[in-house]
């Protein structure tokens, strides 16, 4: 039996099919845990879980977490891939509920030995993932929340934003607090400056003088809104950037806890530059592809440090990799953009890939896919990352010096 599983938020449809292509039953239940609980049952009536493989457009989420909880094999279908298989089912490429999971049982059914099943990916690994991806969120979140009251700045209070380099820094963001608008600042000296900026432990050494000349010399506002609406305004900004800020401190230290207790991490915690956040997002990222990996070449291109090659008669092209997990590229990439900076080895690698004319974002992938060989290296004997050894390994050292020229 093969099952077909269209999700949403609020009902799916279920089909099961034979492995002659007939429709032996579906049903729609909604999302609720009456429907879940209904729904897993009635498929256990067409067989062991273990033997009724699901195709479901997803790898996360709700349901695909009940369906390996109760056994059965979950085949993962990227959307993009199945709408490219519709014209088979039909050249109007109709899109239905019932249809959706009657195609996703038919494209099991004819296509599934060559779709991976998931792998439940381990506790600890899973955990660090989940930490770092929300924290990644959440620097988004920072980001746009910091841009926001600049933008406020901008318009209603200019000295305010010109005082301190970093708007989202402790002493920037107190001084908004303190002086919100142009007035509430309309009587601060250079000493008096200087003064607040000492109790809040300011260590950015510029003197009073030399702030109070950025304040002054800054735009003045000609808002059209009342003092009391600008303090609001800029008031409940300044204390949503803090906040956010906040939760990426939690972060921080919820990751750089789970780092210390997870298997994988002493293999690349000596890495150069790595860091306990972006050790935290290798293992996380990382650590998936690493446990379903057959061969380093399999890790590479999942990891989408590598080019796609399009070969058809005469043509050939080489382009980049647009589908593969991003949020991995970009943890490796980070990694190794900055490995560049404490390791004389990787530095070379980067050197010689900019000699080539190669930008610097293919270059930071090029040196990525030599640090995923040693990775891979790493992982498969089980030993830790050593700066000796990796120099004085001639065999590591070939294989990406080999992959540095690609």
């Amino acid at each position: 039996m093969f099952i077909g599983w269209d999700w949403a938020t609020e009902t799916h449809d279920v089909t099961v099919m034979d492995d002659t292509g007939k429709r032996v039953d579906r049903w729609e239940f909604a999302h609720t845990e009456e429907g879940f609980t209904k729904t897993l049952a009635r498929l256990r009536k067409h067989g062991a879980p273990a033997d009724l493989p699901v195709a479901i457009e997803t790898t996360r989420g709700l349901a695909v977490d009940r369906l390996l909880a109760a056994g059965h094999p979950v085949v993962p279908v990227h959307p993009n891939a199945f709408h490219a298989m519709r014209a088979r089912w039909g050249a109007s490429k109709a899109k239905t509920d019932a249809g959706d999971s009657m195609k996703l049982a038919d494209y099991l059914r004819t296509d599934g030995h060559m779709l991976p099943r998931l792998e439940p990916t381990e506790q600890a690994t899973m955990d660090l993932q989940a930490l770092t991806r929300q924290r990644a969120d959440h620097i988004e979140a920072r980001v746009a929340a910091t841009n926001q009251l600049a933008a406020l700045l901008d318009m209603h209070w200019p000295g305010g934003k010109a005082v301190f380099a970093d708007l989202d820094s402790d002493i920037a963001l107190a001084f908004l607090e303190r002086y919100p608008t142009p007035a509430s600042a309309a009587k601060l000296t250079a000493g008096r400056l200087q003064a607040w900026c000492k109790r809040r432990g300011y260590s950015g050494k510029r003197p009073g003088s030399v702030l109070i000349e950025r304040l002054r010399s800054a735009p003045t506002a000609a808002s059209r809104l009342g003092e009391v609406v600008v303090e609001r305004l800029i008031r409940v900004q300044v204390q949503l950037v803090q906040g956010i800020r906040t939760t990426i401190r939690l972060l921080d230290k919820a990751i750089a806890d789970a780092v210390e207790t997870h298997p994988y991490a002493p293999l690349f915690a000596s890495m150069p530059r790595i860091g306990k956040v972006n050790l935290g997002q290798i293992v996380g990222e990382i650590g998936p592809l690493l446990e379903r990996a057959r061969t380093c070449e399999q890790l590479i291109a999942e990891a989408g440090v590598v080019p796609v090659t399009r070969a058809s008669g005469k043509s050939r092209a080489v382009t980049f990799r647009f589908a593969t997990n991003r949020r991995a590229r970009l943890a490796l990439t980070t990694f190794a953009d900055n490995s560049r900076h404490g390791s004389e080895w990787a530095a070379k690698i980067y050197t010689d890939a900019r000699a080539r004319q190669k930008r610097h974002p293919h270059a930071t992938r090029i040196l990525a896919r030599a640090w995923l060989r040693v990775i891979w290296a790493c992982w498969r004997d089980g030993t830790c990352y050593d700066r000796e050894t990796h120099q004085a390994n001639g065999k590591i050292n070939m294989a990406t010096s080999k992959s540095s020229a690609a």
